[in-house]
Parts: C-alpha cells; sequence; structure tokens
C-alpha cells in the first residue's frame, strides 16, 4: 500500500516544499527550472536516478499558501492534486508533511491533522511556545509527530557515529552558521545531537557577547559546545571537533542525503508509530532555544537535562 503524503506550506527563501517532494517523486527538470529554485536543482541534477523514490510512498497533495506556487510545486514534482484549502487533505492522505519553518504556524496546521490520527513531518522549530510545545507532547510520544533539521542525519559526520571512541575524547565543539539562531544555530545543535549519548542532553547555556547570535552550551558530559549564528553571510554550516589527539572540521552540505534520511526516518515512523526521535529530546531542544532567546548577553541558564 502506497503511503500517500501531502506537502504543506512556504516560507520565503525556503525551498523544502520543492526538495522533499523531488526526493520522494522525482522531479521534471523543465518545470523545476521555471520554478526558480536554481539551488536544489543544482544538486538535484547531481543525483543518480535511484536516489530518487521511497519505496512505498508518494507526495499526493500539496498546499501552500500561493496557489500559483503550488501549482509550480505540482508541475515540477508530479504531485496530483493541486488542494484549494489545506482541509481538502484530511482523510485524503496518509501522512503530512509541513514544509514551512515559522514555528508560529505549526500547531495551526499540524493539529487537525494529528487530532484525525494523521502523522505529521513539521520543519524545524517545531513551536518556541510552550503551550504548543504541550499540544504536540502525546503525539511525539505516540510516533504521530517528528520534527528536526535534517543536518541531524547529515552524511558528512558518519565517521563520528562509527568512532564512538574519537566521540568520546572531544574536548570542544565549535559550530558556525548563517542567520540566526531559531532556524539556523538548531541546524547544528541536531547535527550535534544526531550523534547520540551526551551530545544530546545540553545541561547549560551561555549567551556571549557579541553582534551576531552566540553561545556556548555545556553538555552533560561536560564538553562545551561554541556556537556563532554569523547573521547575513555567505552558505556556512561548519562543525569542527577537537579531540585529545586529533580534530576534525565539517561543512554540512549534502543537503540531498540529509533530507532523504530525514524522510526515510519519518516514513519509518508512519508504519511503525515508533518515535524516530526520543520526544524528549524534542522538546528539550526546543526549549532551549526559548530560554535562548531571551537571554541577556552574559548571562547563564541552567537547562533541563
Amino acid at each position: 500500500m502506497v503511503i500517500r503524503t501531502g506537502i504543506i506550506g512556504f516560507s520565503e527563501g525556503n525551498g523544502h516544499p520543492f526538495s522533499f517532494s523531488a526526493i520522494v517523486n522525482g522531479y521534471d527538470d523543465l518545470a523545476f527550472a521555471e520554478a526558480g529554485w536554481p539551488v536544489i536543482l543544482d544538486y538535484l541534477r547531481k543525483q543518480p536516478a535511484n536516489r530518487f523514490g521511497i519505496e512505498g510512498v508518494r507526495i499526493t497533495h500539496a498546499w501552500t499558501q500561493n496557489s500559483m506556487l503550488t501549482a509550480q510545486l505540482c508541475s515540477a514534482t508530479g504531485i496530483q492534486h493541486n488542494c484549494t484549502e489545506v482541509s481538502d487533505m484530511i482523510g485524503e492522505v496518509d501522512a503530512v508533511i509541513i514544509a514551512r519553518d515559522d514555528w508560529e504556524s505549526h500547531c495551526k496546521l499540524a493539529l487537525p491533522f494529528l487530532r484525525n490520527g494523521t502523522p505529521v513531518f513539521v520543519d524545524k522549530p517545531l513551536t518556541l511556545d510552550s503551550a504548543d510545545l504541550a499540544n504536540f507532547m502525546p503525539y511525539l510520544e505516540r510516533g504521530k509527530l517528528m520534527s528536526c533539521s535534517g543536518l541531524r542525519y547529515a552524511t558528512e559526520l558518519d565517521d563520528l557515529r562509527v568512532s564512538e571512541s574519537d566521540v568520546r575524547a572531544v574536548r570542544l565543539v565549535a559550530g558556525t552558521v548563517l542567520n540566526g539562531l531559531e532556524k539556523y544555530g538548531i541546524h547544528l545543535i541536531e547535527a550535534v545531537a544526531g550523534l547520540g549519548g551526551s551530545f544530546s542532553r545540553p545541561v547549560e547555556l551561555t549567551r556571549l557577547k557579541a553582534s551576531h547570535d552566540s553561545l556556548l552550551l555545556h553538555f552533560e558530559n561536560g564538553v562545551p559546545f561554541h556556537l556563532d549564528c554569523l547573521g547575513s553571510v555567505a552558505k556556512t554550516f561548519h562543525l569542527s571537533f577537537f579531540g585529545d589527539k586529533s580534530h576534525r572540521h565539517y561543512d554540512l552540505y549534502d543537503n540531498f542525503s540529509a533530507f532523504r534520511r530525514t524522510l526515510e526516518q519519518f516514513f519509518d515512523m508512519v508504519r511503525t508509530s515508533v518515535p524516530s526521535i526520543d520526544p524528549l529530546e524534542t522538546t528539550r531542544f526546543m526549549r532551549l532555544l526559548s530560554v535562548a532567546r531571551q537571554l541577556e548577553h552574559g548571562k547563564t541558564a541552567k537547562l533541563d537535562s
């Protein structure tokens, strides 16, 4: 049986509806070029044909805030149903991807589907509102809701995932990313968390004095993570790990693989109702962002572990 999936929403400058849909459905090169996402099209063109498609899954319905954009999305990625209202999908799809990164919209968009029993993936950050987070928690626990950055599954970090002795020997993690903390800093926080163990449990946060978002996190194992979100700069998704015997440096640029792995994890959850990510971890990072955005320069806050 095919998992009929709806894709919802659009955020300015965020092409996830196009990239996610292309990974699942494949894409039409000319229609995609006309839609105007050259960076995404460039990395799609570099993939062999067998990298497209997820077995037993199809994006069948789409809705965005702009009917012309929705039509472009459907044409570029072979989506059959162009919906005029979000509610048109309820009862017609088996899963939903909310592919917009303005967290303020997520609860309103997701809850009607969750209450109908439809599993939902929500683009990061899930929400920074404590009441919305409480509403989401039962669905996270029951394996009906997943939300994360695709960089949690970055292929560039695979050598650290298998080299546990090297990870345990790390003395400092440093991360640098473009734009701000809420939408982009979370990419690197989740990328480090994807290594597992104490790296998924920050216990202390200090906001450093800088003209950009600059944070110092301490993990449960005592390792510090210095994170700088530089604002409007060139493409930057960088992590460095400094250990007892060596140091390693990574630019996390393979979006296609990270997104594909994310979607595979989501659809595994759809099939099994087993959470792909510990629900407490998801809520922990949302609370971290909430604390960080209110913290004054030079101040330190304890975090729930």
